[in-house]
């Protein structure tokens, strides 16, 4: 078995230090899909079967180490493993790709698979600002430009910022002016005079739009302060300005200066240098005086960063306008970098019977400097059998000129140096020490083909398992074996989070504390690597197996202790003996005899009557239920499992012995809430007794006032009556009387029928009436004041009396027929008796 695992170990080597790649795959999928989505099925697109995939165990690598692409072995698919955002890695670089391989064994075979990530519009465009303020004079001539600041959009093509917009664009209208490198300048054109008069301050939106689906938009303010005439706008000398600068110039080196005039005198004319925000990097390298133009260096120029700069200086008045122009900014190199050496591939020990030209060493020499200064020539100490070439452009190679002899020289101590052509020519060097060695042929053998382990939960993390070991049948550093961790996932975590190996003497050590009840078991992969150069390994299976203790109690699934029922199993009274009550349900996560639980009956009302089985948990009676047995019986039932120590949980039980639920009912009744409710029911009932009572007496007492007051306010109307004024007098020959005789009423008509008096006279003739009053009451002349009451004596009309409150009438009987009841005159509605009674 270990001839084969060494020929796997070997083919698979092979195979990629050729590349060779057997199938080529691309997929495009969209930034910001959630995890989990699928990518493409690459079992169907490549022609692969499950079973090949599952038994070649086949895996994704990347070069990159990123891990945002995983396979899913069961289906074959590609799947999203954590979100992608294509900005965070690419940025604005197009088109943007992962690229990953997928590698399989037995036979081992390589497939590279591109993924392009799509961009989508995710980003809105956005303005460094919050508001842009100008101060435009009313005076300002139509075509005056006002240059705004660009907005930023990190998506790319159509999702990228496409379009600005202005609103309202009564005054002014937007224009764009095209840039080197691509970008686009926003300039506002005044299209219509200001008047400051009218309008002193004008409020404008700027809006930044992409070209993605939906649109995505940013804006910003524009406050536009309208002052007094400014006829003239400054104007720069020049529209580009040049300057050169070494690249070690010193903070505070001046660059160049601008300069721009205007036309205007006093505060119109002042004139103020600043640079447009076109960038933070840039206002921090660079600085200008606001008063004199002049522009001077503020931080570190480096050629190798940026060779030249690009600055927008505006010069606005006080007035409110202004005018720009541009510095270009040439960054001069200077030989102030050495080569840098960087080790591609180093051999520490090289055979004996190496071949002349073996490389042995290969080296990337950089030098960012540009010209001579960038020119790179490597040189080696004489008299030894190695030579150093550049079979490209910045890479060098030791190789061996000639055969070794470890028995002449057993290592050879070999210093690299490297200059370039700059004047003072600068350079590095760096010591390489090769060891010549016997041939590494074997490999690292485990004493073992598969280890297994065990270890009890709830360890202390650091505890040391077992040891792996491994021999090697090579001498000196050919066998001295190092002992490495295989990358691996356990349940998606790194199996480095669960466990460590000591490199030096292969202890395996726990890395966190186990539980049996999340994870009982999971293996990895130890590789044994040699010292040899090439190294040679191998590597062995290692399955941990946890082993449980009794770390959790029983739970009790039912009957559910909520404490919101009072009575939770009814027991009739005919219940025979082994009557099954309920049952008690409980669970242990513990596994073996820590999770086998056995049932007892701590406390019972009555322990005669009621038996739990120890195995099943099921409550049942003992005797034959009797009357004299209490109704409400409690029980406390203990659950332990088989640990040691064991555990248990307790769960108590109401049972209720009766045959009707109104029975049960009052027995299990709260007497604290009847007492309660009744002492609520005599308060309330007290205070509507108290309410009505109130009640009562006021009215009594508003009655009684009333009777008062219309008992004097009689005695007040007979007292004034003699001065009452006289109504109108009706002659007897009224249309619509039948009586041939006037007769003289004296009456008084309350509303209270038996308060109602009449007085009758005899009858007069016409030149006999007095006056009569507007109350309706007829006075005799030279009446006499003890005149006594008389009862009257209806006609055969029965003629009532048409009176509503105390009145007093004089009128021909026959024309009150038609009075609605003493409520008035010429009412249809038929007369009532006569009143009962006459004063």
């Amino acid at each position: 078995m270990a001839g084969s695992l060494l020929l796997r170990v070997a083919l698979f080597l092979v195979v990629l230090s050729s590349h060779c790649v057997l199938g080529q795959i691309s997929y495009s999928i969209q930034e910001e899909m959630s995890k989990g989505s699928i990518v493409g099925n690459i079992a169907q697109d490549l022609g692969l079967d499950l079973k090949r995939i599952k038994s070649g165990k086949a895996r994704i690598f990347t070069t990159d180490n990123t891990d945002h692409i995983e396979l899913n072995k069961e289906k074959g698919v590609l799947l999203i493993k954590e979100k992608i955002d294509r900005e965070t890695i690419c940025g604005k670089t197009t088109p943007c790709a992962l690229h990953l391989q997928m590698i399989m064994e037995n036979p081992m075979e390589l497939y590279s698979i591109t993924v392009e990530i799509m961009d989508i519009n995710d980003n809105a465009p956005f303005f460094q600002t919050e508001e842009i303020r100008f101060e435009i004079s009313e005076s300002v001539v139509k075509g005056s430009k006002f240059i705004l600041e660009r907005a930023i959009d990190v998506d790319v093509g159509l999702n990228g910022l496409q379009s600005y917009s202005l609103h309202p664009t009564d005054n002014f209208v937007l224009e764009l002016q095209n840039q080197a490198g691509g970008e686009k300048s926003v300039e506002m054109i005044l299209i219509k005079p200001l008047d400051r008069e009218k309008q002193n301050r004008i409020a404008l939106l700027l809006t930044a739009k992409d070209g993605g689906e939906p649109v995505l938009s940013g804006s910003v303010k524009i406050d536009v302060n309208v002052l007094d005439a400014n006829d003239n706008a400054p104007v720069f000398t020049q529209k580009d300005y040049k300057a050169t600068i070494p690249e070690n110039a010193a903070k505070g080196t001046k660059l160049t200066s601008v300069s721009a005039y205007d036309a205007d005198d006093g505060s119109n004319g002042r004139i103020t240098y600043f640079m447009s925000k076109t960038g933070p990097e840039l206002l921090d390298l660079f600085i200008v005086n606001q008063d004199t133009g002049e522009v001077f260096l503020n931080g570190q120029v480096d050629f190798e960063k940026s060779t030249h700069f690009q600055l927008e200086i505006q010069a606005k008045d006080h007035g409110g306008l202004s005018d720009s122009c541009k510095v270009i900014v040439d960054v001069l190199d200077v030989n102030d970098n050495t080569p840098s050496i960087n080790i591609l591939s180093k051999s520490n020990f090289i055979s004996e019977q190496s071949k002349p030209g073996t490389i042995v060493v290969m080296m990337n020499v950089n030098d960012p400097d540009s010209g001579a200064n960038g020119e790179i020539r490597c040189t080696i100490s004489e008299n030894i059998p190695f030579s150093i070439t550049s079979p490209s452009n910045n890479i060098f190679s030791l190789r061996t000129e000639q055969e070794l002899d470890r028995e002449r020289d057993t290592e050879h101590n070999i210093t690299v140096i490297c200059s370039d052509e700059g004047v003072p020519s600068l350079s590095s060097s760096v010591s390489l020490r090769l060891q010549i060695a016997d041939v590494n042929d074997n490999a690292p053998v485990f004493e073992r083909s598969s280890y297994e382990a065990f270890v009890v939960e709830n360890n202390t993390p650091g505890l040391s398992i077992f040891t792996v070991k491994a021999s090697d049948a090579d001498s000196n550093q050919n066998a001295r074996v190092s002992y490495i961790l295989e990358d691996s996932t356990v349940n998606g975590v790194p199996v480095s989070s669960y466990v460590s190996v000591s490199a030096d003497s292969g202890t395996i050590n726990t890395m966190r504390t186990f539980d049996y009840e999340q994870l009982k078991d999971f293996h990895f992969r130890v590789i044994a690597q040699d010292g040899g150069s090439p190294p040679l390994s191998s590597n062995v299976t290692v399955t941990i197996k946890i082993q449980d203790q009794n770390d959790n109690a029983p739970q009790v699934l039912y009957p559910v202790q909520t404490g919101g029922s009072l009575v939770a199993e009814i027991v009739p009274r005919s219940a025979d003996v082994g009557y099954l009550v309920t049952k008690v349900v409980a669970v242990d996560v513990d596994s073996g005899q820590n999770a086998w639980l056995s049932y007892k009956l701590q406390k019972a009302t009555d322990r005669a009557l009621f038996e739990v089985g120890p195995q099943n948990g099921e409550i049942r009676t003992v005797r034959q239920v009797t009357d004299k047995d209490a109704m409400k019986q409690k029980l406390t039932v203990i659950v332990e499992d088989n640990g040691q120590p064991s555990r248990s949980a307790v769960v108590n039980i109401n049972v209720a012995v009766a045959d009707s639920f109104p029975e049960i009912l009052s027995e299990f009744s709260d007497p604290v809430n009847d007492k309660d409710y009744n002492t609520n029911l005599t308060f309330y009932l007290v205070l509507a007794l108290a309410a009505v009572s109130i009640l009562f007496i006021f009215s009594v007492i508003s009655i009684i006032s009333v009777k008062i007051y219309r008992w004097r306010q009689k005695r007040l109307f007979y007292e004034s009556a003699a001065n009452l004024p006289v109504i109108p007098y009706y002659p007897p020959s009224y249309a619509d009387g039948t009586l041939q005789h006037m007769y003289n009423y004296e009456v008084c008509g309350t509303t209270d029928s038996r308060m109602s008096d009449i007085k009758f006279a005899m009858p007069y003739s016409q030149n006999t009436l007095g006056r009569m009053s507007h109350m309706g009451t007829i006075h005799k002349e030279n009446r006499e004041e003890d005149d006594t009451q008389l009862n009257l004596e209806m006609s055969e009309t029965n003629c009532p009396l048409c009176v509503s409150e105390c009145v007093c009438v004089c009128l021909p009987c026959d024309g009150l027929a038609a009075c609605p009841g003493g409520a008035g005159i010429g009412s249809s509605t038929p007369p009532p008796p006569p009143h009962p009674r006459a004063g």
